[in-house]
């Protein structure tokens, strides 16, 4: 069932296309729509990944993974600089790097086998790699905390530590593939059920087509919508488009934790945190200097201390090595209060 309405509402893209270019529809209704029309692309796009990875082999596939999958996110970012919305960008990575581990981690461990056990070595590892991305964030975000946060000495600044961000990551891929690779047999998968290679890179073609011009609708009626429901730029960031750019990754790892492989869905929520904070931020960064103009990674305080506290609060939650429902309402929680502090200090 799920599925299907996943297939069904693939039909929201076009649709919201044709109301934005041919019937002129008003922003709000257009935020709204192209939103919920980002959801099922997301997922095409993981499926067409994993289908690609199935023809491909395990090197080609982790990479049109790291490439694609978190392409609405990063399509969302690259609109928002372009359209000069810098505390947009850098509140939807934040909200993506906290989301994926609270949210979606407890949600996970809500709907997975009770106190089942987990690769806390794995686990800390990707913890470990927030914690450092955080830290390097420091380097251009506390000369930021006075002054205009935007000056380009500060994109200057943030150039060379993208680029240690991402000798980071390209250090620990080959490990983390081999890891996926097992993690993936374990979850059950059919390769007799995998499409053909050229299906696989078509889909994925297209709805990354489809996901630019969905990215490019919401980011360009984010502001009316900001004003119509009286909420902030930086809420909608770091809560709505976090959440919605990051679709496939949330909806997957609650479905696998449902299948009873929480071990599994715990590495997906926790390590697509990690791949966020070292993958997709520097990328955002750096190609910024393509679009113009170039974003500084001057996150403010409260962005900083929720990415390093949800890190922390996982990993006091996961150092026994089992995960437990009330652990999950305990991250769910946390998770809602710090989207209560997001909504309560407003923009900069």
């Amino acid at each position: 069932m799920g599925r299907k309405l996943l297939w069904g509402s693939l039909i929201l893209a076009p649709v919201t296309i044709l109301l934005r270019y041919l019937f002129h529809t008003g922003d709000v209704t257009l935020f709204v729509l192209s939103a919920a029309a980002l959801v099922p692309l997301a997922w095409l796009i993981g499926q067409a990944t994993e289908q690609a990875g199935e023809h491909t082999g395990p090197g080609i596939g982790g990479f049109l993974n790291a490439s694609f999958g978190n392409a609405p996110e990063l399509i969302i970012a690259l609109f928002a600089v372009a359209d000069s919305l810098p505390e947009v960008v850098r509140g939807s990575l934040t909200g993506s790097i906290v989301s994926n581990l609270l949210l979606v981690l407890g949600l996970a461990l809500i709907a997975g086998s009770d106190r089942e056990r987990l690769d806390r070595r794995s686990l800390f590892v990707q913890l470990g790699l927030v914690v450092a991305a955080v830290l390097l964030f420091l380097v251009p975000a506390v000369p930021g905390f006075s002054g205009k946060p935007e000056r380009h000495a500060l994109a200057v600044a943030t150039a060379p530590v993208a680029a240690m961000l991402l000798v980071l990551y390209l250090a620990v891929t080959t490990w983390g593939l081999r890891r996926h690779k097992r993690l993936h047999e374990e979850s059950g998968a059919q390769a007799g059920e995998s499409w053909p290679l050229w299906g696989a890179l078509a889909a994925l073609a297209a709805a990354t087509a489809l996901t630019a011009i969905a990215s490019e609708i919401l980011v360009h009626s984010l502001d009316a919508f900001a004003k119509a429901a009286g909420l902030s730029q930086f809420f909608i960031a770091t809560v709505i488009v976090a959440i919605v750019g990051n679709a496939a990754e949330h909806g997957g790892a609650i479905v696998i934790a449902r299948r009873g492989k929480l071990r599994l869905a715990s590495e997906i929520a926790v390590s697509s945190s990690a791949q966020v904070a070292l993958l997709v931020t520097p990328v955002v960064a750096l190609l910024s200097w393509l679009v113009m103009p170039a974003l500084p990674l001057s996150f403010r305080p409260v962005e900083l201390a929720a990415m390093g506290a949800s890190a922390l609060v996982v990993a006091i939650v996961l150092w026994d090595a089992r995960g437990t429902r009330s652990e999950g309402f305990v991250l769910v929680a946390f998770y809602v209060a710090v989207a209560a502090i997001f909504l309560a200090v407003g923009d900069r």
